[in-house]
């Protein structure tokens, strides 16, 4: 059966964010991601998830500066400084929070004639270093293709190309975060990428929405019921061990959203 967190920038948006480690517990949810956590004392996130016996299981890494449009940093020449003072404190939020994955986001295509290929160099080379200090520290790294529609002139976008990057970089805990709303977007044929993709231990983590609306996974032109099915497939024969995070928008409020999820969450 497949494994739900909640993703608690997503979802609760009518608590605090705080408070909304007790709703997703009280909703059944086991586990619990979202963006990013560095605005709480780490101490104050790791009681909320004692308190509710949730397993934290992924955040991002930070993305620069996220006010003035910064969507990662990590392929951007000249940044490599603030880049690596983010890891590190990535490395000690997860290290505090026991969450064994931390996103790290690309960043933008400079709008100003940068060809992408001139920035991979910078982005494989960060990546290697940012994997090599979170392996000592037992983390484990992700990288997540995003569509251009929500992200315009976001570097890194499909399935295959992010696979490229893991193979370049060559490191052991780097792997993909695989979300079906993006996939779905860009590339379409979700379900032939979840057989090609899951089987080679590459892919650390998998996200839902609905698509185009990006709300719960009921609707829209995806077939989750489907997809869930194909993944409990795939994780029978040994291919996938993972969580899925829920990363929509709720027509409404999380809980009354929440019919889709009815099989899969446990009642407390």
């Amino acid at each position: 059966m497949p494994k739900f967190a909640a993703n608690l920038s997503f979802l609760y948006h009518e608590l605090p964010f705080l408070d909304r480690f007790e709703a997703a517990a009280k909703d059944g949810f086991e586990a619990v991601e979202y963006l990013f956590p560095y605005d709480w004392p780490a101490e104050e996130i790791v009681k909320r998830l004692k308190d509710n016996g949730l397993q934290q299981v992924l955040f991002n890494a930070p993305p620069g500066d996220w006010d003035q449009g910064d969507r990662g940093i990590a392929c951007l020449p000249g940044r490599e400084e603030e880049f690596r003072a983010g890891i590190e404190k990535a490395l000690t939020y997860a290290k505090a929070l026991g969450c064994p994955r931390v996103h790290v986001m690309a960043g933008l295509v400079p709008d100003d004639g940068t060809l992408r290929e001139t920035l991979q160099p910078t982005y494989v080379e960060n990546l290697h270093w940012a994997a090599v200090q979170a392996a000592k520290e037992g983390v484990g790294l992700l990288i997540e293709p995003i569509n251009t529609r929500d992200i315009p002139r976001f570097f890194l976008n499909r399935q295959d190309q992010a696979h490229d990057i893991v193979a370049a970089v060559g490191a052991l805990n780097l792997q993909v975060q695989m979300d079906l709303y993006h996939c779905q977007i860009v590339e379409g044929d979700v379900a032939m990428k979840l057989r090609q993709y899951l089987p080679t231990g590459r892919v650390g983590h998998l996200q839902i929405a609905s698509v185009p609306e990006r709300n719960e996974p009921d609707g829209g032109e995806l077939n989750y019921g489907y997809l869930f099915a194909l993944i409990d497939e795939l994780s029978a024969n040994g291919a996938w061990d993972g969580w899925i995070g829920c990363e929509y928008r709720p027509r409404g409020t999380a809980h009354e959203g929440l019919g889709w999820a009815h099989d899969f969450l446990s009642t407390r």
